[in-house]
């Protein structure tokens, strides 16, 4: 396993395509600051759940100025199924193909599942990793703390 991405690194850079089949490359996005949120599979239990509130916190957060992008190794086809039934606002990004190359980029692959973590990256407008944190696998994140964060990044 890669070391994880710790606070104050770079942001490894990644493109990959959304759940529309579009191209998302980090570097692209810089100037604001990006919230990269890691989770194991599309349509499971905790990471519905997941998603779930962090669609309803979404508006907080592009209120704040920071783009939302999801990642899992759910290909596109799932991604859009997924995202067209629960109606996400933001961008879910499919890491399939090299299977799991961005989230080992940012340390947060798991070899034995084959799935990543649960790992989240707020990355400033410079692409500095600000804020880490990884979350066990059946355990939600607290989404609340996504927005306590880039409130303290915003200043």
């Amino acid at each position: 396993m890669t070391d994880t991405v710790t606070v104050g690194a770079r942001a490894p850079e990644f493109s990959l395509p959304d759940q529309y089949g579009q191209d998302t490359v980090l570097s692209s996005l810089l100037g604001g600051p990006v919230l990269i949120v890691f989770y194991p599979l599309a349509f499971s239990g905790v990471c519905s759940g997941e998603l779930a509130d962090l669609r309803e916190h979404h508006d907080e957060l592009r209120d704040l100025g920071v783009t939302v992008l999801a990642v899992s190794v759910d290909s596109t086809f799932a991604l859009r199924t997924w995202s067209d039934r629960e109606g996400f606002p933001f961008a879910l990004l499919a890491d399939f193909w090299p299977h799991g190359a961005t989230a080992r980029a940012y340390g947060v692959f798991d070899d034995q599942r084959g799935v990543a973590r649960r790992g989240t990256f707020l990355v400033d407008a410079e692409g500095t990793v600000r804020w880490a944190v990884h979350t066990p696998v059946d355990r939600p994140r607290d989404v609340g703390e996504y927005v306590a964060q880039a409130r303290h990044l915003a200043g």
